[in-house]
Protein backbone atom coordinates (compact mmCIF):
# COMPACT_ATOMS: atom_id res chain seq x y z
CA UNK A 1 0.00 0.00 0.00
CA UNK A 2 2.86 2.34 1.15
CA UNK A 3 4.60 1.52 -2.44
CA UNK A 4 1.45 2.15 -4.20
CA UNK A 5 1.14 5.31 -2.35
CA UNK A 6 4.02 7.02 -3.27
CA UNK A 7 3.69 5.61 -7.14
CA UNK A 8 0.50 7.77 -7.14
CA UNK A 9 2.14 10.67 -5.28
CA UNK A 10 5.04 11.12 -7.78
CA UNK A 11 2.11 10.54 -10.93
CA UNK A 12 0.40 13.54 -9.35
CA UNK A 13 3.84 15.24 -9.43
CA UNK A 14 3.55 15.74 -12.87
CA UNK A 15 0.24 17.74 -13.00
CA UNK A 16 1.29 21.49 -14.10
CA UNK A 17 1.99 23.23 -10.97
CA UNK A 18 2.59 27.10 -12.83
CA UNK A 19 3.33 28.67 -16.27
CA UNK A 20 6.25 30.80 -16.74
CA UNK A 21 9.25 30.91 -19.07
CA UNK A 22 11.71 29.68 -16.15
CA UNK A 23 11.00 25.70 -15.39
CA UNK A 24 12.43 23.51 -12.89
CA UNK A 25 11.53 19.83 -14.74
CA UNK A 26 11.05 17.13 -12.13
CA UNK A 27 10.73 13.92 -14.30
CA UNK A 28 8.82 11.31 -12.61
CA UNK A 29 11.02 8.35 -14.00
CA UNK A 30 13.49 10.23 -11.17
CA UNK A 31 10.62 10.25 -8.13
CA UNK A 32 10.49 6.53 -9.18
CA UNK A 33 14.10 5.59 -9.24
CA UNK A 34 14.22 7.66 -5.86
CA UNK A 35 11.53 5.33 -4.34
CA UNK A 36 13.48 2.23 -4.85
CA UNK A 37 16.41 3.56 -3.40
CA UNK A 38 14.26 4.25 -0.56
CA UNK A 39 12.68 0.87 -0.19
CA UNK A 40 15.93 -1.15 -0.56
CA UNK A 41 17.89 0.86 1.73
CA UNK A 42 16.50 -0.14 5.08
CA UNK A 43 16.04 2.44 7.36
CA UNK A 44 18.92 4.61 7.51
CA UNK A 45 18.72 7.55 4.97
CA UNK A 46 20.85 10.69 4.15
CA UNK A 47 19.66 14.27 3.30
CA UNK A 48 21.88 16.80 3.07
CA UNK A 49 25.48 16.26 3.98
CA UNK A 50 26.96 20.04 2.71
CA UNK A 51 26.84 23.35 4.64
CA UNK A 52 25.13 25.45 2.35
CA UNK A 53 21.54 26.24 2.37
CA UNK A 54 18.63 23.89 4.17
CA UNK A 55 18.61 20.94 6.21
CA UNK A 56 16.69 19.44 3.68
CA UNK A 57 15.45 18.74 0.23
CA UNK A 58 11.88 18.86 0.24
CA UNK A 59 10.16 20.88 -2.14
CA UNK A 60 7.41 22.92 0.48
CA UNK A 61 5.39 24.45 -3.23
CA UNK A 62 2.12 23.74 -2.60
CA UNK A 63 0.90 21.50 -5.98
CA UNK A 64 -2.23 22.56 -6.94
CA UNK A 65 -4.32 20.21 -8.73
CA UNK A 66 -7.73 21.46 -10.30
CA UNK A 67 -10.43 18.66 -10.02
CA UNK A 68 -12.28 18.32 -13.04
CA UNK A 69 -16.19 18.19 -12.10
CA UNK A 70 -17.12 14.36 -12.73
CA UNK A 71 -14.12 13.33 -13.87
CA UNK A 72 -14.02 10.16 -11.22
CA UNK A 73 -11.09 7.78 -11.41
CA UNK A 74 -8.75 7.17 -14.27
CA UNK A 75 -6.33 5.28 -14.65
CA UNK A 76 -2.27 5.87 -15.80
CA UNK A 77 -0.95 4.48 -19.07
CA UNK A 78 2.95 4.72 -19.52
CA UNK A 79 4.15 4.50 -23.14
CA UNK A 80 7.25 2.62 -24.58
CA UNK A 81 8.97 6.12 -24.73
CA UNK A 82 8.05 6.93 -21.07
CA UNK A 83 5.82 9.04 -21.52
CA UNK A 84 2.69 9.44 -19.05
CA UNK A 85 -1.03 9.21 -20.09
CA UNK A 86 -4.15 9.86 -18.46
CA UNK A 87 -7.22 7.48 -19.41
CA UNK A 88 -10.52 8.59 -17.88
CA UNK A 89 -13.77 6.18 -17.36
CA UNK A 90 -14.77 7.28 -20.76
CA UNK A 91 -11.84 6.05 -22.63
CA UNK A 92 -10.57 9.77 -23.43
CA UNK A 93 -6.40 9.67 -22.95
CA UNK A 94 -4.67 12.74 -21.54
CA UNK A 95 -0.90 13.36 -21.69
CA UNK A 96 0.30 14.28 -18.19
CA UNK A 97 3.10 16.87 -18.25
CA UNK A 98 6.20 17.61 -16.60
CA UNK A 99 5.94 19.59 -13.01
CA UNK A 100 7.09 23.27 -13.38
CA UNK A 101 8.26 25.56 -10.84
CA UNK A 102 9.31 29.45 -11.70
CA UNK A 103 11.89 30.82 -9.79
CA UNK A 104 9.08 33.62 -8.53
CA UNK A 105 7.44 30.87 -7.17
CA UNK A 106 10.35 29.25 -5.44
CA UNK A 107 10.24 29.87 -1.71
CA UNK A 108 14.00 29.49 -1.55
CA UNK A 109 13.45 26.74 1.36
CA UNK A 110 15.98 23.93 0.59
CA UNK A 111 19.69 23.88 -1.07
CA UNK A 112 18.56 22.76 -4.39
CA UNK A 113 19.67 25.75 -5.96
CA UNK A 114 22.66 25.57 -4.56
CA UNK A 115 23.46 22.43 -6.51
CA UNK A 116 23.96 23.63 -10.42
CA UNK A 117 24.06 20.27 -11.32
CA UNK A 118 20.75 18.97 -10.04
CA UNK A 119 18.86 21.98 -11.34
CA UNK A 120 18.07 23.77 -14.13
CA UNK A 121 17.20 27.11 -14.31
CA UNK A 122 16.76 28.38 -17.79
CA UNK A 123 16.38 32.48 -17.64
CA UNK A 124 19.26 32.28 -14.90
CA UNK A 125 22.38 30.46 -16.89
CA UNK A 126 24.60 31.48 -19.85
CA UNK A 127 22.66 29.83 -22.69
CA UNK A 128 20.33 33.15 -21.75
CA UNK A 129 22.88 35.46 -22.41
CA UNK A 130 23.93 33.59 -25.59
CA UNK A 131 20.20 34.22 -26.58
CA UNK A 132 19.96 37.64 -25.59
CA UNK A 133 23.67 38.23 -27.50
CA UNK A 134 22.16 36.08 -30.47
CA UNK A 135 19.64 38.33 -30.81
CA UNK A 136 21.29 41.61 -30.57
CA UNK A 137 22.89 40.20 -34.05
CA UNK A 138 20.41 39.67 -35.70
CA UNK A 139 18.32 42.66 -34.58
CA UNK A 140 17.29 45.69 -36.83
CA UNK A 141 19.83 49.06 -35.97
CA UNK A 142 18.41 50.76 -32.38
CA UNK A 143 16.32 47.32 -31.78
CA UNK A 144 19.61 46.05 -30.03
CA UNK A 145 19.66 45.69 -26.15
CA UNK A 146 22.45 47.40 -24.22
CA UNK A 147 24.48 44.51 -22.45
CA UNK A 148 25.82 45.32 -19.44
CA UNK A 149 28.31 42.16 -17.39
CA UNK A 150 28.66 42.92 -13.94
CA UNK A 151 31.67 40.87 -12.37
CA UNK A 152 32.22 40.27 -8.56
CA UNK A 153 35.57 40.43 -7.02
CA UNK A 154 35.17 37.03 -5.76
CA UNK A 155 34.70 35.49 -9.12
CA UNK A 156 37.82 37.61 -10.89
CA UNK A 157 39.86 36.53 -7.85
CA UNK A 158 38.72 32.54 -8.73
CA UNK A 159 39.58 33.23 -12.35
CA UNK A 160 42.33 34.33 -11.91
CA UNK A 161 43.46 31.28 -9.36
CA UNK A 162 42.69 28.88 -12.44
CA UNK A 163 44.82 30.92 -15.48
CA UNK A 164 47.51 31.66 -13.15
CA UNK A 165 46.66 35.52 -13.60
CA UNK A 166 47.28 38.96 -11.40
CA UNK A 167 43.72 40.24 -10.36
CA UNK A 168 44.60 43.44 -12.66
CA UNK A 169 45.07 41.08 -15.84
CA UNK A 170 41.95 38.99 -15.43
CA UNK A 171 40.05 41.61 -15.04
CA UNK A 172 41.40 43.14 -18.35
CA UNK A 173 41.02 40.06 -20.15
CA UNK A 174 37.82 39.56 -18.73
CA UNK A 175 36.49 42.70 -20.03
CA UNK A 176 38.27 41.61 -23.60
CA UNK A 177 36.01 38.46 -23.34
CA UNK A 178 32.82 39.21 -22.80
CA UNK A 179 33.16 41.84 -25.57
CA UNK A 180 33.79 39.79 -28.01
CA UNK A 181 31.05 37.40 -27.51
CA UNK A 182 28.31 36.83 -30.00
CA UNK A 183 25.68 34.57 -31.11
CA UNK A 184 26.55 31.05 -30.33
CA UNK A 185 29.72 32.62 -28.75
CA UNK A 186 31.71 33.05 -31.68
CA UNK A 187 34.41 35.32 -31.30
CA UNK A 188 34.98 38.08 -33.33
CA UNK A 189 37.75 40.62 -33.56
CA UNK A 190 36.21 43.65 -34.20
CA UNK A 191 32.60 44.57 -33.59
CA UNK A 192 31.04 44.70 -30.29
CA UNK A 193 27.87 44.57 -31.53
CA UNK A 194 27.22 41.08 -30.64
CA UNK A 195 29.20 41.13 -27.26
CA UNK A 196 28.50 42.90 -24.18
CA UNK A 197 28.98 46.94 -24.35
CA UNK A 198 30.30 47.83 -20.89
CA UNK A 199 32.13 45.18 -18.57
CA UNK A 200 31.83 46.49 -14.55
CA UNK A 201 33.05 45.99 -11.53
CA UNK A 202 30.71 45.19 -8.39
CA UNK A 203 33.44 46.50 -6.27
CA UNK A 204 32.49 49.61 -6.86
CA UNK A 205 28.81 49.37 -6.03
CA UNK A 206 30.12 47.48 -2.46
CA UNK A 207 30.71 50.79 -1.67
CA UNK A 208 27.28 51.87 -1.34
CA UNK A 209 26.76 48.82 0.24
CA UNK A 210 28.93 49.23 3.26
CA UNK A 211 28.23 53.05 3.42
CA UNK A 212 24.85 52.53 4.24
CA UNK A 213 25.49 49.18 6.49
CA UNK A 214 27.68 51.93 8.34
CA UNK A 215 24.78 54.56 8.89
CA UNK A 216 22.20 51.93 9.92
CA UNK A 217 24.21 50.56 12.39
CA UNK A 218 24.94 54.11 14.14
CA UNK A 219 21.18 54.52 14.11
CA UNK A 220 20.19 51.16 15.42
CA UNK A 221 22.82 51.23 18.43
CA UNK A 222 21.62 54.74 19.21
CA UNK A 223 18.09 53.68 19.15
CA UNK A 224 18.90 50.45 21.50
CA UNK A 225 17.04 51.74 24.69
CA UNK A 226 13.81 52.15 22.47
CA UNK A 227 14.03 48.89 21.15
CA UNK A 228 14.73 45.50 21.77
CA UNK A 229 15.32 44.46 18.61
CA UNK A 230 17.63 46.74 17.36
CA UNK A 231 20.39 44.51 17.67
CA UNK A 232 22.44 43.00 16.60
CA UNK A 233 22.54 43.45 13.36
CA UNK A 234 22.99 40.86 11.17
CA UNK A 235 24.31 41.77 7.62
CA UNK A 236 22.06 41.15 4.36
CA UNK A 237 24.61 40.54 1.54
CA UNK A 238 23.81 36.68 1.75
CA UNK A 239 20.86 35.09 -0.27
CA UNK A 240 21.70 32.02 1.32
CA UNK A 241 21.55 33.25 4.49
CA UNK A 242 18.06 35.84 3.84
CA UNK A 243 16.35 32.34 2.02
CA UNK A 244 17.35 30.36 5.36
CA UNK A 245 15.96 33.67 8.14
CA UNK A 246 12.81 33.95 5.93
CA UNK A 247 11.58 30.48 5.52
CA UNK A 248 12.68 28.99 9.16
CA UNK A 249 13.10 32.16 11.33
CA UNK A 250 10.79 34.63 9.34
CA UNK A 251 8.87 37.47 12.02
CA UNK A 252 11.31 36.23 14.79
CA UNK A 253 14.91 37.00 13.09
CA UNK A 254 13.97 39.85 10.12
CA UNK A 255 13.66 42.43 12.32
CA UNK A 256 17.48 41.75 13.39
CA UNK A 257 18.60 41.90 9.59
CA UNK A 258 20.33 44.92 7.84
CA UNK A 259 18.03 46.35 5.39
CA UNK A 260 20.69 47.50 3.49
CA UNK A 261 21.12 46.16 -0.42
CA UNK A 262 23.82 43.60 -1.09
CA UNK A 263 26.64 45.09 -3.94
CA UNK A 264 24.64 42.87 -6.66
CA UNK A 265 21.42 44.35 -5.89
CA UNK A 266 23.01 48.16 -5.51
CA UNK A 267 24.44 47.61 -8.75
CA UNK A 268 20.87 47.30 -10.59
CA UNK A 269 19.84 50.27 -9.36
CA UNK A 270 22.86 51.32 -10.57
CA UNK A 271 22.98 50.07 -14.11
CA UNK A 272 19.29 50.65 -14.94
CA UNK A 273 18.17 53.52 -13.30
CA UNK A 274 21.51 55.87 -13.01
CA UNK A 275 23.51 54.41 -16.03
CA UNK A 276 20.61 54.10 -17.98
CA UNK A 277 19.50 57.68 -17.40
CA UNK A 278 23.12 58.46 -18.37
CA UNK A 279 22.88 56.18 -22.01
CA UNK A 280 18.84 57.96 -21.89
CA UNK A 281 17.50 54.24 -22.41
CA UNK A 282 14.50 52.96 -20.10
CA UNK A 283 15.51 49.98 -17.87
CA UNK A 284 14.15 47.38 -20.05
CA UNK A 285 16.30 48.50 -23.35
CA UNK A 286 19.46 47.34 -21.00
CA UNK A 287 20.32 43.54 -20.09
CA UNK A 288 22.03 43.92 -16.88
CA UNK A 289 24.14 40.15 -16.79
CA UNK A 290 25.73 39.64 -13.12
CA UNK A 291 28.98 37.08 -12.85
CA UNK A 292 28.77 35.79 -8.96
CA UNK A 293 30.45 33.27 -6.93
CA UNK A 294 27.37 31.65 -5.31
CA UNK A 295 24.42 29.69 -7.29
CA UNK A 296 22.02 31.59 -4.46
CA UNK A 297 22.33 35.30 -6.31
CA UNK A 298 20.24 34.00 -8.63
CA UNK A 299 17.01 33.65 -6.34
CA UNK A 300 18.20 36.87 -5.29
CA UNK A 301 18.20 38.52 -8.52
CA UNK A 302 14.87 37.04 -9.13
CA UNK A 303 12.92 38.40 -5.45
CA UNK A 304 9.96 40.60 -6.90
CA UNK A 305 11.37 43.43 -4.62
CA UNK A 306 14.26 44.23 -7.38
CA UNK A 307 11.71 43.84 -10.10
CA UNK A 308 10.01 47.35 -11.17
CA UNK A 309 6.35 46.54 -12.78
CA UNK A 310 6.52 50.07 -14.43
CA UNK A 311 8.96 48.98 -16.92
CA UNK A 312 9.02 45.50 -16.64
CA UNK A 313 12.29 45.12 -15.79
CA UNK A 314 14.68 43.34 -13.44
CA UNK A 315 17.42 45.22 -11.75
CA UNK A 316 19.81 42.56 -13.04
CA UNK A 317 18.61 39.97 -15.74
CA UNK A 318 20.79 37.17 -15.75
CA UNK A 319 23.43 35.91 -12.55
CA UNK A 320 25.58 33.58 -14.01
CA UNK A 321 28.46 31.86 -11.64
CA UNK A 322 32.28 31.76 -11.86
CA UNK A 323 31.82 28.21 -12.90
CA UNK A 324 29.27 28.98 -15.88
CA UNK A 325 32.14 32.15 -17.38
CA UNK A 326 34.59 29.29 -17.48
CA UNK A 327 32.09 27.20 -19.37
CA UNK A 328 31.60 29.91 -21.77
CA UNK A 329 35.44 29.75 -22.32
CA UNK A 330 35.60 25.85 -22.77
CA UNK A 331 32.83 25.89 -24.63
CA UNK A 332 35.14 28.03 -27.56
CA UNK A 333 38.05 26.41 -26.52
CA UNK A 334 39.74 30.02 -25.51
CA UNK A 335 42.08 30.12 -22.91
CA UNK A 336 41.57 33.47 -20.63
CA UNK A 337 45.74 33.79 -20.39
CA UNK A 338 45.41 33.76 -24.44
CA UNK A 339 43.41 36.90 -24.76
CA UNK A 340 44.43 40.81 -25.26
CA UNK A 341 43.67 42.86 -21.83
CA UNK A 342 41.37 45.38 -22.76
CA UNK A 343 40.73 48.68 -20.85
CA UNK A 344 38.60 48.37 -17.74
CA UNK A 345 35.17 50.50 -18.30
CA UNK A 346 33.81 52.74 -15.38
CA UNK A 347 30.20 53.04 -14.60
CA UNK A 348 30.67 56.88 -13.72
CA UNK A 349 32.18 58.95 -16.46
CA UNK A 350 34.36 60.97 -14.45
CA UNK A 351 36.71 58.02 -13.27
CA UNK A 352 39.23 55.90 -15.50
CA UNK A 353 39.88 52.68 -13.48
CA UNK A 354 43.33 51.26 -14.20
CA UNK A 355 43.31 48.65 -12.00
CA UNK A 356 40.61 47.00 -10.05
CA UNK A 357 39.79 48.14 -6.70
CA UNK A 358 38.31 46.01 -3.15
CA UNK A 359 37.94 46.75 0.15
CA UNK A 360 39.81 45.46 3.62
CA UNK A 361 38.14 43.50 5.69
CA UNK A 362 38.31 39.61 4.07
CA UNK A 363 36.69 37.91 0.74
CA UNK A 364 32.94 38.38 2.13
CA UNK A 365 32.70 42.17 1.72
CA UNK A 366 34.40 43.45 4.79
CA UNK A 367 31.02 44.38 6.45
CA UNK A 368 32.37 43.95 10.48
CA UNK A 369 35.55 45.66 9.74
CA UNK A 370 33.72 48.62 7.80
CA UNK A 371 30.96 49.18 10.18
CA UNK A 372 33.46 48.31 13.24
CA UNK A 373 36.14 51.32 12.57
CA UNK A 374 33.05 53.46 11.81
CA UNK A 375 31.09 52.77 14.83
CA UNK A 376 34.29 53.11 17.12
CA UNK A 377 34.68 56.42 15.64
CA UNK A 378 30.97 58.26 15.29
CA UNK A 379 29.68 56.56 18.67
CA UNK A 380 32.54 57.10 20.62
CA UNK A 381 35.08 58.73 18.98
CA UNK A 382 38.18 55.92 18.93
CA UNK A 383 40.23 55.64 15.76
CA UNK A 384 40.32 52.16 15.13
CA UNK A 385 44.17 51.38 12.98
CA UNK A 386 43.87 47.66 13.12
CA UNK A 387 40.91 45.07 13.74
CA UNK A 388 41.87 42.10 15.77
CA UNK A 389 39.94 39.03 15.07
CA UNK A 390 39.73 36.68 17.91
CA UNK A 391 38.97 32.88 16.45
CA UNK A 392 36.79 30.58 18.53
CA UNK A 393 35.84 27.27 17.91
CA UNK A 394 38.00 28.25 14.09
CA UNK A 395 38.29 30.81 11.82
CA UNK A 396 34.24 30.86 10.85
CA UNK A 397 33.26 31.93 13.91
CA UNK A 398 35.23 35.25 15.77
CA UNK A 399 35.07 37.62 17.24
CA UNK A 400 36.27 41.65 17.49
CA UNK A 401 35.60 44.01 20.39
CA UNK A 402 35.99 47.56 21.21
CA UNK A 403 37.33 48.29 24.91
CA UNK A 404 38.13 51.37 26.91
CA UNK A 405 39.60 51.39 30.27
CA UNK A 406 38.36 47.72 30.74
CA UNK A 407 34.83 48.07 29.30
CA UNK A 408 33.64 46.62 26.32
CA UNK A 409 32.18 49.35 23.82
CA UNK A 410 31.35 47.35 21.24
CA UNK A 411 31.26 43.36 20.82
CA UNK A 412 31.40 41.93 17.02
CA UNK A 413 31.52 39.04 15.31
CA UNK A 414 31.70 36.82 12.16
CA UNK A 415 29.73 34.06 11.58
CA UNK A 416 30.17 31.69 7.97
CA UNK A 417 28.32 28.28 7.77
CA UNK A 418 24.84 27.43 8.90
CA UNK A 419 26.17 25.39 11.84
CA UNK A 420 27.67 28.68 12.92
CA UNK A 421 24.57 30.34 11.86
CA UNK A 422 22.09 28.31 14.09
CA UNK A 423 24.19 28.44 17.43
CA UNK A 424 23.64 32.50 16.46
CA UNK A 425 19.98 32.05 16.24
CA UNK A 426 19.50 30.34 19.09
CA UNK A 427 21.51 32.14 21.07
CA UNK A 428 19.45 34.58 20.23
CA UNK A 429 16.16 33.03 21.07
CA UNK A 430 17.65 32.63 24.79
CA UNK A 431 18.54 36.19 24.94
CA UNK A 432 21.86 35.43 25.25
CA UNK A 433 23.31 36.92 22.10
CA UNK A 434 26.44 38.94 23.29
CA UNK A 435 27.06 40.74 20.21
CA UNK A 436 26.39 44.11 18.17
CA UNK A 437 26.61 43.15 14.85
CA UNK A 438 27.44 39.69 12.86
CA UNK A 439 28.85 39.15 9.82
CA UNK A 440 26.43 35.80 8.27
CA UNK A 441 27.47 33.78 5.44
CA UNK A 442 26.05 30.92 4.63
CA UNK A 443 29.11 28.94 3.11
CA UNK A 444 32.14 28.19 5.37
CA UNK A 445 34.79 30.24 4.39
CA UNK A 446 33.07 33.06 2.92
CA UNK A 447 32.22 34.36 -0.30
CA UNK A 448 35.56 33.40 -1.66
CA UNK A 449 34.74 29.41 -1.16
CA UNK A 450 30.76 30.03 -2.48
CA UNK A 451 29.15 26.96 -4.09
CA UNK A 452 29.00 28.80 -7.72
CA UNK A 453 33.42 28.91 -7.55
CA UNK A 454 36.21 26.53 -9.68
CA UNK A 455 37.09 23.95 -7.97
CA UNK A 456 40.68 21.92 -8.92
CA UNK A 457 40.19 18.38 -8.82
CA UNK A 458 43.54 17.80 -8.87
CA UNK A 459 44.18 19.97 -6.12
CA UNK A 460 43.03 20.20 -2.13
CA UNK A 461 40.07 22.66 -2.12
CA UNK A 462 41.76 24.37 1.39
CA UNK A 463 45.14 24.80 -0.81
CA UNK A 464 43.32 25.98 -3.85
CA UNK A 465 40.76 28.29 -1.23
CA UNK A 466 44.68 30.22 0.23
CA UNK A 467 45.47 30.97 -3.34
CA UNK A 468 42.37 32.46 -3.84
CA UNK A 469 42.68 34.29 -0.91
CA UNK A 470 45.93 35.06 -1.75
CA UNK A 471 44.73 36.87 -4.75
CA UNK A 472 41.68 38.83 -3.74
CA UNK A 473 44.00 40.17 -1.21
CA UNK A 474 46.68 41.42 -3.41
CA UNK A 475 43.77 44.19 -5.24
CA UNK A 476 44.70 47.92 -3.96
CA UNK A 477 42.01 48.73 -1.15
CA UNK A 478 39.84 51.97 -1.17
CA UNK A 479 37.87 53.56 1.61
CA UNK A 480 34.06 54.03 1.19
CA UNK A 481 34.01 57.07 1.73
CA UNK A 482 36.82 58.61 0.12
CA UNK A 483 36.25 56.43 -3.51
CA UNK A 484 36.16 57.99 -6.50
CA UNK A 485 32.81 58.73 -7.67
CA UNK A 486 30.63 58.22 -4.57
CA UNK A 487 29.79 60.96 -3.13
CA UNK A 488 28.92 62.81 -6.32
CA UNK A 489 26.83 60.06 -7.04
CA UNK A 490 24.87 60.41 -3.65
CA UNK A 491 24.84 64.22 -4.04
CA UNK A 492 22.99 64.21 -7.73
CA UNK A 493 21.55 60.77 -8.30
CA UNK A 494 20.43 59.62 -4.89
CA UNK A 495 19.51 63.59 -3.87
CA UNK A 496 21.61 63.37 -0.56
CA UNK A 497 22.31 60.88 1.89
CA UNK A 498 19.22 59.65 3.99
CA UNK A 499 17.48 60.65 1.15
CA UNK A 500 14.00 58.80 0.37
CA UNK A 501 15.98 58.13 -3.05
CA UNK A 502 18.56 56.57 -1.16
CA UNK A 503 16.01 54.24 0.69
CA UNK A 504 14.39 53.12 -2.14
CA UNK A 505 17.51 52.14 -4.16
CA UNK A 506 20.00 51.09 -1.74
CA UNK A 507 17.76 49.03 0.89
CA UNK A 508 15.19 46.66 0.87
CA UNK A 509 12.61 44.62 2.57
CA UNK A 510 12.43 40.67 3.92
CA UNK A 511 9.15 38.39 4.45
CA UNK A 512 8.73 35.92 5.97
CA UNK A 513 7.25 32.85 4.62
CA UNK A 514 4.98 30.81 6.34
CA UNK A 515 4.62 27.04 6.05
CA UNK A 516 1.42 25.86 3.65
CA UNK A 517 -0.59 23.71 5.88
CA UNK A 518 -2.44 21.93 2.95
CA UNK A 519 -2.06 21.11 -0.32
CA UNK A 520 0.68 18.24 -1.43
CA UNK A 521 4.32 18.68 -1.34
CA UNK A 522 6.64 17.30 -3.15
CA UNK A 523 10.31 15.60 -2.56
CA UNK A 524 12.68 16.52 -5.73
Amino acid sequence: AQVLGRLVLAQLATFPMTSGAITWKLDVDQALDQLFLELTSGALQLTDLDDFIAPSQDCIKPMKVDKRPGSGMAKIHIEDDGSYFQVSQDGGTRRLEKAKISLDDCLACSGCVTSAETVLITQQSHEELQKVLGANEIAAPGQQRLVVISVSPQSRASLAARFQLNPTDTARKLTAFFKKIGYGLVLVATELRGGAHYVFDTAFSRNFSLLESQREFVQRFREQADSRQALPVLTSACPGWICYAEKTHGSFLLPYISTARSPQQVMGSLVKDFFAQQQRLTPDKIYHVTVMPCYDKKLEASRPDFFSQEHQSRDVDCVITTGEVLKLLEEEGVSLSDLEPAPLDSLYSSVSPQEPTSHRGGGSGGYLEHVFRHAAQELFGIHVTEVTYRPLRNKDLQEVTLEREGQVLLHFAVAYGFRNIQNLVQKLKRGRCPYHYVEVMACPAGCLNGGGQLKAPDRPGKELLQQVERLYSMVRTEVPEEAPGIQELYGHWLQGEGSERASRLLHTSYHAVEKAGSGLSIRW
